[in-house]
């Protein structure tokens, strides 16, 4: 492989026989593919897309990207790719920190663990080289617990460790890594494919001096690195300590998704709430926060670090995020924002999707309260939230149905239309009848209902890269495709999707050209995206989800009217949909073999290349 940026040596785990391989990456792959989450679910589609997601058949592979490790801004993320326990589509979830960082560092890209192993195990790396190692006193541990003990016996010093908690390893659909800066991994269940598969931890010992990948091109990337550092000093969210993510963190948006009545409140029944102001970053940020952290070379620093100092709600905690502060307040009527620390802290020691818990607990406060189920939840209840958490992580009573994920403990009681879901996976902090773009990506996610597929809300909202009309359905199939397809190769490059609200794709582009040594428009990266985009909407057509009707939102959204500054304001998804598909060049949702040979994913002979 003659690619920059790579180390070109992959870590291939077979935890059913505890044999260690390695191998190098195709360069054809990463080249058509970029890395992280493109070369990943290409992996996972190889894999076989019938897999059972809780099976030893299923693939887990840990990504990195090109640039992951390297003096670029914000390639400090890691790429988790398996299919969805969740879902039953493929998945990828990410994570900040150094972890990332740290991998390529220890001279390796990519991890691919396949198999299911007889005992706890974790995978140690270092030098380039892993070994699995004994888990067994490890496994009925939270991953605070765990991580500790793992860094008592390695030092902590140039150590970086993932991990799950019980939620894991009690196969919680929703399970999530966790790692030592509490960043999550959180979505899709990745966590609960590890604890089926016995795996508990990966542990990185790397020290950054003299391991940093290298570019092709020394003097083309520092320019291209510093051309993104001023658009990310000059942005109007990114400006460390001067933007509202590096002053307030992902939460400066809580009273702004309020304010224009797009906050789903009441799982769903409403899209503002008076009361959401008690747990937004200003208020945070005056009471709570303690630190503003960050991660590998990132300059921004949006993670906010909170502290309750006493109390039934002692805690200390990254991070006080927007989706998970929305999710455990104002979509349960919690208010307390120290109340909402300490449940987002459980969540990161159980290791558990702070979102789809939040929705966990406000489909069976919306079923209690309608008559529909006997077990107590009310509005508001925090305490009883703290308590039915646990139960969650370790599948005790109550907390075994919720433990499979609303979607389906909603279809057990019959009242399916009370889960505000996609594909099984539960919808972030954002309103589709409030945000008319956010809407239409949610139903065509390739992952179940996500922001992070294609962040419209940019546009709708924040006027990047430049404004449209929040309500208006037109036009926004064309303006969802241009967003998927950027982030999904900043998700394959593995840089921070936050580097696009001042980024654009020219500076992927130069980035990307000058690491790998391959040439690079921004046309390729927009034409490269798409075929990440079409690749994943091809596994999860073979997974069996073919249907015009798998792209859709709750009723919910296309029949009960907005409420706040979006009063009146349904999703209109039947104008998006047809005009989404029309603009990606597929028919009912289905991709077509002649969009799959454009794109070079199959060849003339409706083979897979």
């Amino acid at each position: 492989m003659n690619l920059g940026g790579f180390l070109n040596k992959e870590v291939v785990v077979n935890l059913t026989d505890g044999l260690i391989d390695y191998r190098t990456i195709n360069e054809d792959d990463a080249k058509k593919y970029i890395g992280g989450r493109g070369l990943g679910v290409k992996y996972v589609l190889d894999n076989g897309p019938e897999v059972e997601p809780l099976s030893a058949e299923n693939m887990l592979c840990i990504m990195t990207g090109p640039v992951t490790g390297s003096r670029s801004s914000m390639s400090g993320r890691l790429c988790v790719v398996t299919k969805s326990p969740l879902t039953g589509t493929v998945t990828d979830s990410h994570m900040g920190g150094w972890t990332a960082a740290r991998l390529k560092w220890a001279g390796v890209d990519n991890i691919i663990f396949t198999g299911k192993s007889d005992k706890p195990v974790y995978l140690y790396i270092e030098d380039g080289k892993a070994e699995l190692c004994d888990a067994s006193d490890l496994w009925g541990t939270g991953t605070r617990d765990t991580i500790k003990a793992l860094k008592d016996k390695y030092g902590e010093q140039d150590l970086s460790v993932m991990a799950i908690g019980q939620a894991g390893e009690n196969t919680v659909r929703y399970a999530s890594f966790i790692n030592e800066h509490d960043r999550a991994a959180g979505r899709g269940g990745t966590g609960a494919v590890a604890g089926y598969k016995k795996l508990k931890a990966i542990v990185i010992k790397a020290p950054q001096k003299g391991n940093m990948p290298q570019p092709k091109l020394a003097a083309e990337n520092k320019e291209a690195n510093k051309k993104a550092v001023k658009a990310i000093l000059d942005g109007g969210l990114t400006a460390p300590n001067k933007g509202g993510l590096s002053v307030y963190g992902t939460n400066v948006l809580t009273n702004i998704i309020n304010e224009v009545g797009a906050l789903p409140t009441k799982n769903s029944q409403f899209t503002h709430w008076e009361h959401a102001e008690k747990h937004s970053g200003e208020y945070v940020n005056q009471h709570l926060r303690v630190a503003n952290n960050t991660c590998h070379a990132c300059p921004v620093g949006c993670k906010i670090e909170v502290e309750v100092k006493d109390g039934k709600y002692k805690t200390r905690v990254e991070s006080f995020e927007f989706e998970s502060s929305w999710s455990v307040g104002a979509n349960c009527l919690v208010s307390d924002a120290e109340a909402i620390s300490y449940l987002i802290d459980r969540c990161n020691e159980y290791g558990i999707d702070t979102i789809e818990l939040g929705h966990a607990f406000s489909v069976t406060m919306e079923a209690y309260e309608k008559g529909l189920i006997s077990h107590e939840l009310v509005w508001g209840d925090a305490d009883s939230m703290i308590d039915l958490t646990k139960k969650i992580a370790f599948r005790e009573g109550f907390g075994g149905i919720l433990a499979e994920g609303p979607a389906k403990a909603t279809a057990l009681w019959g009242v399916p239309e009370l889960s505000m879901s996609v594909k099984g996976q539960s919808i972030p902090a954002y309103d589709p009848r409030g945000i008319q773009g956010i809407g239409l990506g949610y139903a065509t996610s390739n992952r179940g209902a996500c922001h992070l597929r294609g962040y419209t809300v940019a546009s709708e909202i924040a006027g990047i890269p430049e404004p449209t009309d929040r309500l208006k359905p037109e036009g926004k199939g064309e303006l969802l495709k241009i967003f998927q397809d950027m982030l999904a190769f900043s998700d394959s490059m593995n840089i921070c999707k936050f580097s696009s609200f001042s980024e654009n794709a020219e500076h992927y582009a130069e980035q990307y050209s000058s690491m790998t040594g391959v040439p690079m428009t921004a046309d390729d990266v927009m034409k490269a995206g798409e075929r990440i985009y079409n690749l994943e909407r091809y596994y999860n057509n073979l997974a069996g989800f073919n249907k015009e009707e798998d792209d859709f939102l709750p009723k919910r959204f296309t029949e009960e009217p907005a409420s706040g500054n979006s009063t009146g304001s349904v999703s209109r998804m039947d104008i998006m949909l047809d005009d989404y598909y029309q603009v990606r060049g597929w028919k009912n949702g289905v991709v077509t073999e002649e969009k799959l040979r454009e794109l070079g994913i199959i060849d003339s002979e409706s083979q897979l290349v």
